[in-house]
Order: structure tokens, then sequence, then C-alpha cells
């Protein structure tokens, strides 16, 4: 399996390179030459297989065994998801609410968010290839070292620190939104005191720090001695990781219910990564309904949807508070552009050429598309697909908003049913979308849990206020009871700006 980059070009990466490149030198994200289709018996012979067994089953679909043995790959998933790092034996377990309204509870692993799933594996794939490649060095020669850097809503930034600190060949410097990330999310970063750990605070938005880690990659001189590496959703091993919970879920429902049930994932989405991973397991052969995409009042996503305009400023609005990023009760959330959205930018840009523009070489016209709406987006804020691009999106996944005051009703609403559910605000998206969408009777709805209710207690407590009986310490965890009283370590960076960034890389990461 081969790996290219969505705005063109004609190399193609081992899966290897596409790992540690992260973003590709044209400013796209690789995908895979193509999209393996599941073996013939996969139904009968996956059915009782454990989150690593599955794990194992997909990732050899899209890593060659020349690249990583099957020894080697049981090997480190094996290292990645066991009972030592992770709270629940099935690492991602269903959670019933109603009979036909289930929670995927993606939250146990040590960081308590979804991201563990992936960036745990990822840190171990980082040490894998970087002990392979220095073990292959003559005596005396150069060591090759890993600099991380990632831009951080809230938990890719812990996640990525406790998949990586302490390995050696490997810094990570971590980019987060000043004032923005909640204060046990930030805890959780900046008590890693790690030698090669690095928290910057930046005065700015995430978008903002999305932006300095985009223009470190593009910046050839600064990666090729540094060598960099993403750990952001724009690396490929992370949204194939992610598919892995879909299969599980899968066959979780299919070992108890009818099997005319059809599932439809209720995805809270902000940069659009773990959604895309349900749309791989689809185009996979993966049966499910459309996918649900829940977006906060950072709703670009949900606009496409509706009009076909992909557009940072809402030109349907006449608010002149519109543009920019909206602080919400989701922060993970509060995400202008959505980078992995690019990648679903391509896939509908070829077939829409297959369509109407067969003949020649279809990936590169694809490519060119997509590059050319992107370097719209950069450029003047805003691309409108043709009809024809927005019905292709529309056969896949339906989109819908929410605002602050749903979420604090269904964080009450839930808390209070008889099957009573605490849900931190991300996964109150997702539920409130769920509930105003009319599937038809024999659908399963499983909405994606992206974190423990305890890393948001403002917006949990806020909800939950005067509801007799609610104690927010039942909720949370005993890890976090002293986070708050640790020492920390930050590096504050006064103002958005990719010099004042590469300044602190210069002066901390390995080389």
């Amino acid at each position: 399996m081969k790996y290219f980059s969505t705005r063109g070009g004609l190399s193609e990466l081992t899966f290897e390179q596409t790992v540690l490149a992260g973003l590709a030198p044209d400013g796209g994200l690789y995908i895979p030459a193509s999209i393996p289709q599941l073996p013939a018996n996969w139904q009968n012979d996956w059915a009782n297989k454990s989150f690593p067994e599955l794990s194992i089953e997909i990732l050899s679909l899209f890593i060659s065994a020349d690249e990583i043995s099957q020894t080697d790959l049981a090997d480190l998933v094996h290292a990645t998801y066991n009972h030592s790092a992770w709270r629940h034996p099935d690492i991602t377990p269903l959670q019933p609410l109603t009979p036909n309204k289930y929670i995927l509870e993606l939250f146990h692993g040590p960081t308590y968010a979804f991201k563990d799933v992936a960036l745990q594996l990822l840190g171990n794939l980082f040490s894998y290839f970087l002990q392979r490649r220095n073990k292959a060095k003559s005596p005396g020669e150069e060591r090759e070292t890993l600099t991380v850097v990632g831009a951080t809503s809230g938990d890719t930034g812990s996640a990525a620190i406790y998949g990586l600190r302490g390995k050696p060949d490997v810094s990570i410097f971590i980019l987060h939104p000043k004032g923005r990330v909640s204060p046990v999310q930030e805890a959780q970063m900046t008590t890693v005191t790690d030698e090669n750990v690095h928290n910057l605070a930046v005065k700015g938005t995430f978008d903002d720090c999305q932006d300095i880690v985009k223009a470190l990659f593009a910046d050839t001189a600064f990666n090729a001695r540094h060598h960099l590496g993403a750990v952001n959703s724009i690396n490929w091993a992370r949204i194939l990781a992610q598919t892995v919970y879909y299969f599980l879920s899968y066959f979780a429902i299919r070992r108890t219910l009818p099997t005319d049930a059809e599932l439809q994932f209720v995805v809270p989405t902000g940069n659009f990564g773990d959604i895309l991973a349900g749309y791989y397991a689809k185009r996979m052969g993966l049966p499910m309904a459309k996918l649900v995409i829940a977006t906060n009042a950072n709703d670009i996503l949900t606009r496409f949807w509706k009009t076909g305009r992909y557009e940072k400023v809402d030109s349907n609005s006449s608010s002149a508070a519109v543009g920019g990023v909206v602080e919400t009760l989701s922060p993970a959330m509060d995400i202008l552009v959505s980078s992995n959205f690019e990648r679903l930018l391509w896939y509908l840009a070829f077939e829409n050429v297959q369509n109407t523009n067969p003949g020649g070489d279809l990936r590169e016209k694809a490519c060119q598309t997509v590059k050319g709406w992107m370097d719209n987006v950069k450029s003047i804020g805003r691309i409108i697909v043709p009809d024809s691009v927005l019905e292709l999106a529309r056969r896949d996944f339906t989109a819908e908003r929410v605002d602050d005051k749903q979420i604090r009703q269904t964080i009450r609403e839930y808390y209070t049913s008889a099957q009573s559910y605490t849900a931190d605000p991300h996964t109150a998206v997702g539920l409130h979308v769920a509930g105003v969408l009319s599937p038809p009777s024999n659908t399963i709805q499983i909405i994606l849990s992206t974190a423990h209710p305890a890393k948001f207690s403002e917006a949990v407590t806020s909800a939950l206020d005067g509801i007799p009986g609610f104690d927010f310490d039942a909720v949370l965890p005993e890890a976090f009871k002293t986070l708050l009283t640790m020492e920390h370590r930050v590096i504050e960076v006064e103002r958005p700006d990719v010099e004042l960034v590469k300044g602190v890389v210069e002066r901390f990461a390995v080389v």
C-alpha cells in the first residue's frame, strides 16, 4: 500500500514515510492509493475478536508486511492496547441508553479522551521506526531524531504527550491557545515534566496554533533540520487507528440485536478526523446508514452540508459579530477550518470527475481540483462546490448544529433520565443531534463519546446546578484530584507568530 498527497504530485510514499512525514510538502494530506475491501468472510471471521485483534486485521490491510511484519505489528498493537494503559477490557465499550440508542465510550485511555486510541499507537509507531532506522546505522553515524509538533484545542495535546513522553530520540512541542482549553486539559499537558516534552501557550485561537504548525511543515529547510513529525489528525495513522472502534461496535451490536438493525453513527465533529475514520470504515464495506456530523456553534461543516458553501464566515448571516472562532461549552470543537475535510473533498472530487469528465489521469484531476479549492479557502476564505459534489457528500453524511443552551439542556436531560448518564459537553452535542433525527424504527444510533465528563467540570456543573443528589466529586477520577496542584511547566508565546515558535523549537529540540 502506497500513499499520496491530496494536492497532487507523482510521488508515492510507504506507510513508514507517510507516518513520519505527517503533512505533505505541498500542504496536502496523505491518503491511501486505494481503499482496501474487507476479506470475503470478515463478518464471521472477525465476529468475536477483541479490540487489539481487530486492530491487527484492519491495520494489516493498509500496511504491507514488507514494512511491518505480522509479528511486529501484533507486538505494537498489544503494547498499545493493554490493561495497564486502559481502564476497560473492551478498550472502547458500548453503553446502552435505550433499546435503540448507545454510547460508544472512547475515553478509557490514559488521558480520558478518544484521542488516546490513535495517539498511543502513533507514539509506538514513531519509536518503532526510529529504533529500526538507528539500529541499521553504522557505529559513529548520526542518530535519526524526530521533532513532533502539534496544535491542540484540548485533548490532542495531552494524548500526544502521554504517548511520547520519555521516548528516546523524540522531542514533542504542543501548541495550545492560552486560556481556551479547560483547566483539567491544560493541567494534563503542563504537569508532564519529562525532558522531551514542551508545552507552548499561544495567545490566540486553535486555528492560529494549527496555522503555525502547518507553516513549520511548509518550511522546507526548518523541516529538514528538525525532521518534523505530526500528531494532529493530519497524520494518516490517527485516522487508520480510529476506524477500529466502528468495527468493534458493529460486532457488539450484531451479537445482541436483530440482523436487520442498521447502525447510524452520530459523531461530535470539529476537525473531521473522528468521523472520517467512520467514512473509511464505510468505504471498506462496514454496513451503516449515513454518518451524522454533529457540530457546535462553530458550524462550518453543517453549513457546507446545508448549502454547498465551505466558508469561514457565514455569508448568509447579517450578524456583524460573525467571523472567527466562537468560544463554546465544547472547546475541543471550537475550530474554524476542519483540516481533515480536505481528505473527504478529494474523494468527492475524484468521483465527480469520474462522472462528469472521464478519461485521462483522474487522480491528478482530483488533486488539482482540491488544490484549487484549498487555495481559495486560504486566500478568500471560502469555496462553493458544484451541486453534483454536494449531492455526493449528502449521500454518505448529514449534519446538524447545536448551541450552548441545547448542550446544557441535553446534559441535564440525560443525567435525570431513568438510565442516568453523565455526558461531557461534546458528547452532549452528539446526543442532542441524535434526538432531533427521525431514523427508521430498525435504526440503532451509536453516539461517539469523546471525553470523560470530568475534563469539563464547568460545563457539567453549570448544566446540573440545582439537581438534587448531583455531586461532581462522584464523577471526578482520582487521577484528576491532584492535577491542579502539581508542578506545571509551560512556555508562553505572546502572539501567534511562527518565528517565535521556531525559536522555542530551536532552543529545546533534540537534534
